[in-house]
């Protein structure tokens, strides 16, 4: 008489006997496919040349680096400068200013795109929905530089369109470019000036494959089209909105280092300094290279970890996330 298996042997046997058979098939698909997975072969080295490869350079986080020494000879100095960053009195200024920067991106910002998607959805005139998609996408195309330039033109008290309007019919002038408080509402201005339009393009990709026998049907019993935008486009594009959320939460402390820098000065600092720019003014204008490292591998951790949080949070209300 055959033994009877031990708990959990037949599982085990099974699951070699899958992979066996598997082996083979992964291999045959290499083979077959073979030029398509030549083709992926510059991507595949991109990513190991140019993100994977630097990845050692976060090592530098934990060292006194020394230019003369090199990278290696350098002294090992562990969490030293995160004590450092974290007991700085500047530490929290920098996280206010960020988050709250942050937080107002993600309630006037990212809502901006799908409106916009939302209204030119509803454009029955093609002709006219076209010019208006160019319209809206060539912001996106200018260099911030010169979005910072009109900034000033519209906005300096020295002969400012703005200020002069303000001074015509009030007799005072506001001095947007010097004061903290101005300064934030300025960057979300800009912003959504500059990328609603462009930021439309995957909202109306995902509005594209809505089925259009639903609005028939709804048509049919009596749904308005306000009711049609509740009950079939939001849903209908409810995924996607999720996926981008969750991608926007791994920027919370990336708001851009060339916008905030354009507009910074020693006035606004008190609003104006945020992770992006103290990187910069510790790593490149003072030379504290493993200082500033650790600073940018700190607002990568948490980039990291807010995504991972918000794609687990995604999961658990039933919706796909990212992976």
């Amino acid at each position: 008489m055959k033994q009877a298996a031990a708990p959990g042997q037949a599982e085990r046997m099974q699951a070699t006997t899958i992979r066996t058979r598997t082996r083979p098939n992964v291999l045959a698909r290499l083979k077959k496919d073979k030029w398509l997975y030549l083709l992926l072969t510059p991507g595949l080295l991109y990513f190991i040349i140019f993100k994977y490869v630097p990845m050692w350079g976060v090592l530098l986080a934990f060292k006194n680096y020394q230019p003369f020494l090199g990278f290696w000879k350098s002294d090992w100095v562990g969490l030293e400068h995160f004590r450092v960053f974290f007991t700085n009195p500047e530490f929290f200024m920098l996280l206010r200013n960020t988050l709250i920067l942050s937080l107002y991106n993600l309630v006037f910002y990212f809502p901006a795109p799908i409106i916009l998607a939302l209204l030119l959805n509803e454009l029955r005139l093609a002709f006219f929905k076209r010019i208006v998609q160019t319209l809206i996408y060539i912001p996106h195309f200018i260099s911030l530089v010169i979005v910072a330039s009109l900034t000033y033109v519209f906005l300096t008290t020295e002969g400012g369109v703005i200020n002069e309007f303000l001074f015509k019919y009030t007799g005072a002038k506001i001095d947007f470019l010097a004061s903290p408080d101005w300064f934030r509402p300025m960057i979300i201005m800009q912003t959504i000036w500059k990328e609603t339009g462009f930021g439309t393009i995957i909202f109306l990709a995902a509005l594209a494959g809505v089925d259009v026998e639903q609005y028939e049907a709804a048509i049919t019993d009596g749904a308005n089209r306000w009711r049609q935008l509740w009950h079939i486009t939001l849903p209908s594009i409810r995924s996607t909105i999720i996926i981008l959320l969750i991608l926007r939460m791994g920027d919370v402390l990336d708001n851009g280092f060339e916008q905030i820098f354009l507009m910074l000065n020693p006035l606004n600092r008190e609003s104006a300094e945020v992770f992006d720019t103290y990187v910069y003014m510790m790593g490149i204008t003072q030379g504290a290279f493993s200082y500033s490292t650790a600073v940018g591998l700190f607002k990568a951790v948490i980039g990291v970890t807010l995504v991972l949080g918000a794609n687990w949070l995604a999961k658990r209300f039933g919706q796909s996330g990212i992976y």
